[in-house]
């Protein structure tokens, strides 16, 4: 059990690098369970493409995310500069993953079904941590909040 806030804070880096390959667990199932070979094959061969290799890039960056993490470990905790560049960008990165998915997707998008019922509770509690006080939409006015209320 960590005794101080640095090893807590190592804790979480080594959680951080770890997780980031456990979403992938996720991120592999979504063309089967989003329909993506029938959805896709309505798409023009380039558009096809373009959405397999946006896809891949996505994948790589997350693995990337995640093998800096646990490389640059022992960086990251001494707050060299090119490492805490690193980590402000990573955690940049899933701070606009996360307004993107809540202020541009909407519900009605979303499949039904128990399975992606468990991804709500996921994207829930994201916003939770990610609005805060007064964050990024501490008041109520976002189209997430409009369709929360009716």
């Amino acid at each position: 059990m960590p005794r101080n806030f640095e090893e807590w804070l190592s804790l979480a880096l080594w959680l951080a690098g770890a997780g980031h390959f456990c979403l992938l667990i996720a991120s592999f199932q979504v063309p089967f369970r989003l329909g993506w070979k029938e959805d896709l094959a309505k798409l023009t061969p380039f558009n096809r493409k373009l959405t397999w290799v946006h896809g891949g890039f996505t994948v790589y960056t997350i693995m990337a995310f995640g093998a800096m993490s646990l490389a640059l470990h022992e960086e990251m905790l001494r707050g060299d500069r090119s490492a805490l560049a690193l980590t402000f960008f990573i955690g940049f990165y899933w701070l606009l993953r996360i307004v993107v998915d809540f202020a541009y997707y909407s519900h009605r998008d979303w499949p039904e079904g128990a399975a992606f019922g468990r991804n709500e509770v996921r994207r829930l509690v994201a916003v939770g941590w990610a609005r805060g006080p007064g964050g990024v939409c501490g008041r109520g006015t976002c189209r997430r909040c409009d369709q929360a209320q009716s």
